[in-house]
């Protein structure tokens, strides 16, 4: 038996995947969070008139993750299964880390966000307004914008990171990480 052989039977002896529901929440939450950060990106590239539906699109998408992300909790917390780490010592702990992170910084891009939403009083699509708070001073304004476009770089980077080590972890070490998550 090969190293690499030796080491997927101590990590998967069973074939084991997570949950058909933690699997499902975790692509609907990256196929939310890349294109929420390519409209907040780009959206102010759009004329004037295109602007204010593209921002609505994202503030729906903001909702809609902000909904994945109570939901993900709520089920890791009560029902989805829990898998043996792939790597011990340092580099379980650096995934142990970089799964907190990237819950954190999800956690606080949505805040943020809505905070942003609702100190401008954003009205989706002309149809229904989000409760307006503040002033809407426009220096607290880019403060709050500015918080929530560094946090969601920071979750954009941290989650390059997390995909380019599962590659890593796939193609390199052979352990066949990705199949524990493949739907």
């Amino acid at each position: 038996m090969s190293i690499d052989e030796n080491r997927l039977n101590q990590i998967r002896p069973d074939g084991r995947k997570y949950d058909p529901a933690t699997i499902w929440l975790h692509w609907i939450t990256v196929g939310l969070i890349l294109p929420l950060w390519i409209i907040g990106q780009t959206a102010d590239w759009f004329p004037q008139p295109a602007r204010m539906p593209i921002w609505s699109v994202h503030v729906l998408l903001g909702f809609a993750i902000a909904l994945i992300l109570l939901t993900r909790i709520a089920w890791r917390a009560n029902f989805g299964r829990s898998l043996p780490p792939v790597d011990i010592g340092l580099l379980n702990w650096v995934a142990r880390l970089t799964h907190w992170a990237l819950y954190f910084l999800i956690g606080a891009v949505v805040f943020l966000g809505i905070l942003d939403a609702s100190y401008r009083g954003f009205s989706i699509f002309g149809i229904w307004s989000i409760p307006q708070f503040g002033t809407d001073d426009p220096a607290i304004r880019r403060s709050i914008t500015g918080w929530h476009g560094l946090a969601a770089n920071a979750l954009v980077a941290i989650a390059a990171v997390h995909a380019a080590a599962a590659l890593v972890h796939q193609y390199v070490f052979r352990d066949r990480l990705l199949t524990r998550m493949r739907p």
